[in-house]
């Protein structure tokens, strides 16, 4: 296990930066997820650690050790990849074993890492078979076995669920999140998708645009996002977004667009006069008799709770309700806000406006 550091890491290609001075502590034994966008530049930081791509400027370390000019084997991780990267001509067991055998490892030391692998990941009836005789989820795994045979100080993931269904994603999101209680080694996972980093990570890293957004636990992004992407990106449904500005007389009160009120936690005087966003998740608004008329557009019932788009303030605005509701699209409800769960963004520059 070992500490990862990038220090104003940066990454172009001709003259073209995509990665922009990038600064990330990883801790010794933490699952961190890289996530963002396509093309926000979270796979090729994660090519640059694993020595795969070259650096353009700063520095990256490993358990203290600048590994900027080390080949890929000489850094001590492993990676597993999106497509398996699975010899089809090999049988389970010998995909495991194969890094092992060019470093010259004893037979008896190969047959007892492989074992012990396929064992954690219950591959053991699978040893004799070949990748075209496995699932997708069984591909995987033997994948993520021949990563930790090797018992390296990093383990790498470059999207590796993005071609499993949707059931089998939920599925291998436990099993490595379990994998990483058992073996406690430093994980770097990359994805696009915000529910597997805030269901999986101990920290997440918001990238945008070949820079970091926002860094924090998945509850700390969640609850505190610094500005309008992270607000955006972090949470299913997304955060509502109605665009306003204070009332001058009154800066505890945001006047959205189409005139509408709407309370705010607490005065902010500083931002009277500017173009601002009023950001609220979907869970924070409930029904309520004597509250707003919004009228309701669409209707998605998931079971356990329905989630309603309204038009308000303006804006279309996403509700979540645990309870049954029985409306129609055309049709009114009245809502009301909880303020002490309100977010204000600056419409300009993005950044979350503090109290």
């Amino acid at each position: 296990m070992a500490t990862v550091q990038f220090a104003e890491v940066k990454k172009s290609f001709g003259a073209f930066p995509v990665i922009k001075g990038v600064n990330i502590d990883i801790q010794d034994g933490e699952f961190v997820i890289l996530v963002g966008p396509s093309g926000c530049g979270k796979s090729t930081l994660l090519r640059m650690l694993a020595g795969l791509e070259n650096i353009s400027g700063g520095e990256i370390r490993i358990g203290g050790r600048q590994v900027n000019n080390l080949p890929p084997k000489d850094r001590d991780i492993a990676m597993v990849f999106q497509n398996y990267a699975l010899y089809p001509h090999m049988t389970v067991a010998k995909n495991m074993a194969f890094s092992l055998m060019l470093n010259s490892t004893s037979q008896v030391e190969i047959d007892k890492r492989v074992n012990n692998a396929a064992s954690i990941l219950g591959l053991t009836h699978l040893l004799d078979r070949y990748p075209r005789q496995l699932s997708g989820g069984q591909r995987q795994r033997v994948a993520m076995g021949r990563a930790i045979v090797r018992d390296p100080q990093v383990f790498l993931f470059d999207e590796p669920l993005s071609n499993l269904d949707a059931k089998l994603r939920v599925a291998m999101r436990a099993e490595i999140k379990e994998l990483h209680h058992r073996l406690k080694t430093t994980t770097v996972y990359v994805t696009h998708d915000q529910i597997e980093a805030m269901t999986m990570a101990d920290k997440i890293v918001v990238m945008h645009d070949g820079r970091v957004e926002q860094i924090g636990s998945p509850l700390e992004l969640y609850d505190n996002p610094s500005n309008l992407f992270v607000a955006g990106f972090i949470g299913s449904p997304a955060m509502n977004m109605i665009k306003g500005q204070l009332d001058p007389q009154n800066p505890q009160v945001f006047v959205a667009a189409d005139g509408t009120r709407l309370p705010l936690p607490a005065a902010y005087p500083s931002a009277v006069g500017k173009n601002l966003v009023y950001g609220l998740r979907p869970e924070y608004i409930r029904l309520d008799g004597t509250g707003y008329r919004a009228e309701v557009v669409v209707i998605e019932p998931t079971g356990y709770e329905t989630q309603i788009v309204v038009n308000f303030g303006g804006s279309e605005v996403t509700c979540v309700f645990r309870e049954r509701v029985d409306v129609r699209p055309g049709e009114a409800i009245t809502i009301a806000i909880d303020p002490a769960n309100v977010h204000l963004f600056d419409a300009e520059g993005g950044q979350k406006i503090s109290r």
